[in-house]
């Protein structure tokens, strides 16, 4: 064995820790040094591979356990009383005894935190030992190994739907253009698939890798969170380097699709990988509940301290009263008497064993007990389920159920948690004209109730009429095109008033049926169908073929062929046409007696021959449409309309697309049901297939990706037939507009074509963001060899510079695009989750602030904010975007500046108030910020006016934000504003957002499970978070929180016997009360009635709470549990304990009744006082109540006799038996029971009485409310919360005066 010199092991360490600090990092290849150990290895000072999420080791487990628990003051309580109890001159019980309760809690919750942890370690395991192939110099093969055996530079090759082990340099693939696909849906959420390419110069296409011939250093930058950047550059030995970006990086945690072997060189290992440093651990929470509970135990401690001190001293006076030791005081074994002030002192010790239950174990037992209970009522409620996923909710959080009643700030990711992921092709303008496509509205009318029985009857009853009536068919073989296309127009205006009804009421997220869920069933607009017809007809040139090319390559799709189609999770189908789905849309119009309404959807054919359906597809003839030409009476070639469709899997049929964007996927498959489908994409081609079947292959000069800055994306490529170089543009409209040349300047021109064509379709582009519609405009630009020589050289350069690379890539874009010649403008619909309005507008009446933060554009984030009524279209919106820090700060002082002066004004802006009661007025600032403002807004010198603009804010929209990003504007929101926050996400990129608030929730659908997996709950719809927070949040916070204060009353109560007893036994601390009676109290006879009524005790009814949101207010003020509710349980304690004490005491006193005589009336009271206190508090009773209750009573009474009838020598010299027997036999124990539990409850009932009577609260009126008539009942609610809208603002100025303008509801 080799010996190793500790100084070189150092020296190892320091440079590893050295080269944290660099500003980049260089790789080679571990092939020629793989014989050496691994400190001697190149690479050694990087991290491996394997992961480690769990807490604990085995060694740590105990210390880092104890640790977390000792977060409860009560633990910490406990176990120094335990201690304490073993010292003989101050002890109170069997030591053993006292020991048993606290090492149980402690052990059971270490067994739960121990499992919980386990689980994490198998999953670690189970990725550290996942196989994949590693390239071996000895073998010169890829070898299977382990993923914890991958090590920066190592040569790793993947397979096809095999999950990347770790970050690493593409080098080869066997795609002939060199790209390789993976889907990212485990690391960013999203399910389409990122394209990524070989760094050029390192492998022959269509020859296998040689790693063993790579000679070359790999120089990139250190690691980091960023998911969208990478830089760095390959040195080859001669010093010539090439240029890589994010598109060569393959990231651990994606999957390679539709690619057969791709490989490459370990650049970024383990937890140095991008996806784990987006992954902050798991943490501790602690309820809100429980921390004001730890403080209230302080102050428990502190009340038993002044408690024992006044024992100390009354013992001390009490022995300085006698002139000499009496004789029942105990000498030592040596005969001497303790002094008077040491005997004080022991009676300190010794009083606060005697006093411990003023904070028993039974509490923190109770409290697990009560929230497992409400954990299995929320996991049982129907109403989460999800029978499409066939799936309930989840909670994966045991002690944070009450936090989901207290929440006042939600931040919620977009896609895939506010939306399906899915947006829908509505309409369309070119060259000014405006297509409507009202039989796709139609369509998708019909199909948003196909699974509803009622509307299929109502769609049965009012059917529509044919869009070509045989009447207008005849007069076009008969007549002139101009008489047929009026004709035309009259029938698509009866049809479009036919129709209206069944468009307006289509549901905004309604779903489709199992076979329409995705965006690929486009129905085309007929007469946009006969202009793209002409042009394809005629010159096959023109604005309208032109625009469908736009739609089909201005794009980052992906093609793959169905037979390479990725294995999708269960529910998927596919995106694109089939012959089976043609058959199932068939067979299902039919179902529905719907088949003439798409029948009549004809298009022109020659002479007499009957018209084809669109969705009539025959089984053995999957040919639907044919192409013919017409002919009218001057000759000329009409129009050939019908396209020929094919069901089965061949030709341009067999693609399947795969976007990075659900817009992207709207717009393709809206090219393609005019007949322009993209059948192949490579990086430097793209093939597009015409209506006429035939084929054009442009060749791809470069791609202007989009960015938030520019707002556009752009595609230069080569016509195969002109040999023009044109570019495509597609993007927001300010980003198309202003840049149509001089078309709005030249004041020459103004009644141009291009002017009138831009003032049209931006008409058209303002309908439709009325109508919530996401648009986008398209453009073109003819660009001769000499300018595009000059801009592409200019391009290069930018793209080899390492230092400005993003900025002059910026400037050469914008260069080159200008003077666009307008095309058109689309107008898509995003698919909401449904009830996504109505549960954002739910939980805005509940008093919550809501949040959105993504990381897609502003754009999509507006429009969605528009479409989920997260914003209304008369709201005044701020947008913050600016690379520069002064701009960012004056921005924010003069908006916070212009608001504050507004909200005090009459008539000004309106916000939100910052103490949470919810909005003063109907709030109308929002505000959307980008991620490169963000950052800056959140340094140190401007958060604190960055939180203060958001809190006047109704919505504010984070967009283009990194998931730590997200994580931090949680956390500052936490710190600043001091407000429970929840977040809700559905993707990997949300975990740290999920993790660092409160209240952590996972949406579980298509998008992976790592958000689930990083919650406390998880739901399968946004819409679930409304029954989630406002009916079981506001359950479990109410419950929990009278639970925890009925319980300090309830040991406070009790406790104080035995401290009033003290006055009368020199302070000696005893008990009147025998000691297994006083643990039998806690652990039977009283605790089975709190932990019922901490479980399933009902304030206000489910239907109640989701039709007044409002009542949600109670627990985000924490109006349950107060100080000032905790101070006046205690006031209460003592007031019930002292009549408990006195009357018994008054009655008994000068008789000859024994010391456990004279307690058991005291104890049977005080039993009688806690059990009708709670019955004051239940809100609905029940049978599981009356059971309960009244069996604890039994059980007192039973456990009682028997045990005073068996206990013949149990604490001699003074035994309970026979105790109770005779107790109940004589009349006077009845009479004080009954009078002394009167007399103590008198002013809780009488207050209860007088609070109902006078001043009730929301939830009292609310409970009323339960009791009337269900018609009229609902119109009370009415009345109440337009009452409350109307009243908001009145209110307000009122309260300057002191009085309310509004009555109570």
């Amino acid at each position: 064995m080799t010996w190793t010199n500790p100084l070189t092991l150092l020296r190892h360490g320091w440079t590893r820790h050295r080269d944290s600090d660099r500003p980049i990092r260089k790789v080679i290849s571990n092939l020629p040094f793989e014989d050496l150990k691994k400190r001697e290895q190149p690479n050694r000072r990087y991290g491996g591979n394997a992961i480690k999420t769990n807490k604990y080791r085995l060694w740590s487990f105990i210390p880092i356990n104890l640790f977390e628990q000792f977060h409860r003051m009560a633990n910490i309580y406990f176990v120094g009383l335990a201690i304490l109890n073993f010292v003989p001159v101050v002890n109170a019980f069997q030591p053993e005894v006292a020991l048993i309760p606290i090492c149980v809690i402690l052990a059971l919750t270490a067994v739960k935190d121990g499992w919980e942890d386990f689980r994490r370690y198998q999953t670690d395991q189970q990725l550290n030992n996942m196989p994949c192939f590693i390239f071996s110099r000895k073998q010169m093969c890829f070898v299977e190994r382990r993923w914890k055996d991958v090590r920066v530079g190592d040569f790793v090759r993947v397979l096809s739907n095999e999950i990347i082990p770790a970050d690493i340099l593409l080098l080869h693939t066997s795609d002939p253009n060199g790209v390789c696909h993976m889907e990212t849906a485990n690391l960013d959420g999203e399910t389409n698939l990122k394209q990524r390419k070989v760094v050029p110069g390192f492998s022959t296409l269509g020859e296998p890798f040689q790693p063993q011939t790579f000679d070359s250093t790999v120089v990139c930058e250190n690691p980091n969170n960023n998911l969208n950047l990478f830089k760095g550059y390959v040195e080859r030995p001669d010093k010539r380097r090439t240029g890589f970006g994010i598109d060569s990086l393959l990231l651990r945690g994606c999957t390679v699709r539709n690619t057969d072997d791709a490989a490459g060189i370990v650049v970024y290992a383990g937890h140095e990988t991008k996806s784990m440093l987006n992954n902050s651990g798991p943490r501790y929470k602690r309820s809100k509940i429980e921390r004001k509970m730890n403080t209230d135990v302080l102050f428990c401690v502190v009340l038993l301290f002044f408690m024992c001190l006044i024992g100390a001293l009354g013992h001390a006076i009490w022995l300085e009263t006698f002139t000499s030791m009496p004789s029942y005081i105990v000498p030592d074994s040596d005969g001497n008497y303790t002094p008077s002030v040491l005997a004080g002192f022991y009676m300190f010790f010794t009083m606060i064993i005697l006093l411990q239950v003023m904070i028993p174990v039974s509490l923190y037992v109770s409290i697990e007990l009560v929230k497992m209970g409400q954990i299995y009522f929320i996991t049982q409620d129907v109403e989460l389920y999800d029978e499409e996923l066939d799936s309930r909710v989840q909670c994966r959080a045991l002690n944070i159920t009450e936090d989901l009643g207290q929440i006042q700030y939600v931040f919620s990711d977009k896609t895939g948690t506010l939306t399906e992921n899915k947006m829908v092709f509505r309409r369309c303008t070119i060259m000014g004209t405006e297509y409507c496509h009202e039989e796709n509205a139609a369509h998708l009318a019909v199909v948003s109730g196909a699974n509803e029985e009622d509307e299929v009857t109502v769609y049965q009853q009012t059917k529509l009429p044919p869009l070509f009536p045989l009447e207008e068919l005849q007069d076009v073989h008969t007549g002139d095109k101009n008489h047929a296309n009026t004709q035309v127009s009259a029938a698509n205006r009866r049809r479009s008033k036919a129709a209206a009804g069944a468009q307006s009421d289509m549901a905004f997220s309604s779903p489709l049926p199992y076979f329409l869920k995705q965006e690929t069933v486009v129905v085309p607009d007929w007469k946009l169908m006969l202009e793209v017809d002409h042009q394809m007809a005629s010159i096959q040139t023109g604005p309208y073929l032109d625009f469908f090319l736009a739609l089909a390559i201005c794009n980052t799709v992906v093609v793959s062929s169905a037979t390479a189609q990725r294995q999708r999770v269960k529910g998927r189908r596919s995106s694109s046409y089939s012959g089976g789905s043609f058959h199932n849309m068939r067979q299902w119009f039919k179902k529905v007696s719907l088949g003439k309404v798409f029948r009549s959807m004809k298009f022109f054919r020659r002479g007499g021959e009957t018209l084809a359906d669109p969705f009539s597809i025959d089984d053995e003839e999957p040919a639907v449409f044919h192409n013919s030409d017409v002919s009218d009476v001057t000759g000329q070639k009409v129009i050939s309309s019908e396209r020929k469709v094919k069901s089965s899997l061949s030709g341009s049929e067999e693609v399947c697309y795969e976007a990075h964007s659900p817009d992207e996927a709207a717009l393709i498959h809206a090219a393609k049901a005019y007949g322009f489908t993209m059948v192949e994409r490579t990086p430097h081609y793209v093939t597009v297939k015409l209506p006429n079947d035939a084929l054009l292959k442009f060749e791809v000069l470069d791609i202007l990706t989009f960015d938030s800055t520019r707002r556009r994306m752009s595609i230069i490529v080569r016509h195969p037939h002109s040999k023009e170089i044109i570019m495509y543009t597609k993007g927001a409209d300010s980003a198309i507009m202003e840049r149509l040349g001089n078309v709005f300047s030249d004041m020459t021109r103004v009644d141009s074509e291009a002017k009138q064509l831009a003032v049209k379709t931006q008409k058209d582009l303002d309908m439709y963001a009325r109508n919530g519609l996401r648009t986008l405009c398209f453009a073109k630009k003819v660009i001769s060899e000499q300018e595009f020589g000059a801009w592409y050289a200019v391009r290069q350069e930018a793209l080899s510079d390492m230092d400005e690379k993003e900025e002059r890539l910026m400037e050469s874009a914008n260069f080159i695009e200008n003077n666009f010649t307008l095309l058109g403008a689309t107008g898509i619909e995003d698919r909401l989750q449904e009830n996504v309005p109505e549960t954002i507008q739910a939980l805005r009446r509940a008093g919550m602030q809501v949040w959105v933060l993504t990381g897609d554009k502003p754009e999509t984030a507006i429009n969605i904010a528009y479409s989920c009524k997260l914003l209304e279209h008369e709201d005044l919106v701020f947008t913050f975007s600016t690379n520069r820090k002064s701009v960012c700060k004056m921005r924010l002082e003069e908006t916070l500046g212009e608001v504050r002066r507004s909200t005090l004004s009459p008539g000004g802006f309106r916000g939100y108030n910052s103490t949470f009661t919810g909005p003063l007025m109907d709030p109308s600032i929002g505000l959307v910020i980008d991620g490169a403002t963000l950052s800056m807004a959140m340094s140190d010198d401007l958060v604190d006016q960055f939180v203060e603009l958001c809190k006047y804010c109704r919505a504010v929209l984070c967009c283009r934000v990194t998931p730590l990003q997200k994580s931090a504007v949680v956390k500052i929101i936490q710190q600043k504003l001091r407000v429970m926050t929840l977040a809700v996400g559905d993707g990997a990129n949300d975990v740290n957002m999920i993790q660092a608030a409160d209240v952590g929730i996972g949406v579980s659908g298509q998008e992976g499970m790592q958000a689930v997996m990083a919650s406390d709950f998880a739901i399968t719809r946004f819409k679930h978070l409304q029954r989630l927070l406002l009916v079981h949040g506001h359950w479990c916070y109410s419950r929990l929180a009278n639970m925890v204060i009925y319980f300090f009353y309830k040991n406070v109560a009790y406790v104080n016997l035995l401290f009033w007893y003290q006055f009368f036994c020199g302070f000696s601390a005893t008990a009147m009360i025998d000691y297994w009676l006083m643990i039998f109290f806690n652990l039977f006879f009283t605790s089975a009635p709190p932990i019922m009524f901490g479980i399933v005790d009902k304030e206000v009814s489910d239907a109640t709470l989701l039709s007044l949101p409002e009542l949600y207010k109670r627990g985000q003020h924490s109006e349950g549990y107060r100080r000032s509710t905790f101070w006046i349980a205690i006031l209460d304690a003592f007031y019930q304990s002292l009549v408990c004490f006195f009357i018994p005491y008054w009655t008994y006193n000068g008789s000859d009744i024994g010391i456990f005589a004279f307690g058991t009336p005291m104890n049977t009271v005080s039993l009688f006082t806690i059990i009708l206190h709670l019955a004051i508090e239940i809100k609905s009773w029940t049978v599981v109540h009356w059971v309960i209750m009244i069996g604890s009573v039994l059980v007192y009474f039973i456990v009682c006799l028997a045990y005073s009838a068996i206990c013949i020598s149990c604490n001699p010299p003074s035994d309970p038996y026979w105790i109770m027997h005779k107790q109940m036999a004589d009349p006077m124990f009845y009479l004080v029971c009954i009078l002394t539990t009167v007399v103590a409850l008198l002013p809780r009932y009488t207050l209860h009485v007088l609070r109902g009577t006078l001043a009730p609260s929301p939830h009292l009126r609310a409970l009323q409310l339960e009791r009337l008539p269900p018609s009229y009942r609902e119109q009370r609610i009415r009345e109440w919360r337009g009452l409350r809208d109307t009243c908001i603002s009145p209110s307000l100025r009122s309260q300057e005066h002191g009085s309310s303008p509004c009555p109570s509801a």
